[in-house]
């Protein structure tokens, strides 16, 4: 069975987030959108709702499985016999960046392969940091957001 992490804070989970886990699903058998705790991080979003949200989102894609984790990704993956990471390429940096991890969790996951998604141009402009600025401030975050998660005003 091909089984591919898709790891991130997800918070909160954004519509680009959503067409690289769908683009990712005829290439795998199983896709597990996993949130990376980090307890150093502090986050918008509580974990039990950000896995909650994730539940929605893809509670129509049977082959998707949501799930969390802490540590390394790489052995994460090894634990649940993933042998692929999904990681996604906004910009040129971010390439230089995930670059660099992929090879690490190659040598620290005993082979792991990182396929890349680039971004839709409709999406390459989105991201997580950018859309809890929205929310905190007061904005109205809702076209970065798909539309089973619904935030208020200054989350």
């Amino acid at each position: 069975m091909k089984i591919a992490v898709f790891p991130g804070s997800f918070d909160p989970i954004t519509v680009g987030h959503v067409d690289l886990v769908k683009r990712a699903l005829p290439l795998f058998d199983k896709v597990v959108v996993a949130v990376g705790v980090n307890s150093t991080k502090k986050n918008l979003f509580t974990l039990d709702q950000r896995l909650d949200w994730l539940r929605q989102v893809f509670i129509q894609h049977p082959s998707v499985e949501i799930d969390f984790f802490q540590n390394l990704t790489a052995h994460y993956c090894q634990r649940i016999g993933a042998k692929y990471l999904i990681r996604g390429l906004r910009t040129s940096s971010d390439f230089e960046y995930e670059k660099t991890i992929s090879q690490l969790n190659h040598i620290v996951g005993k082979g792991i392969e990182t396929v890349f998604f680039i971004a839709q141009p409709e999406y390459s402009h989105i991201s997580s940091t950018i859309v809890r600025e929205i929310i905190t401030g007061g904005g109205d975050a809702s076209p970065f957001l798909p539309p089973e998660i619904i935030i208020g005003p200054a989350a």
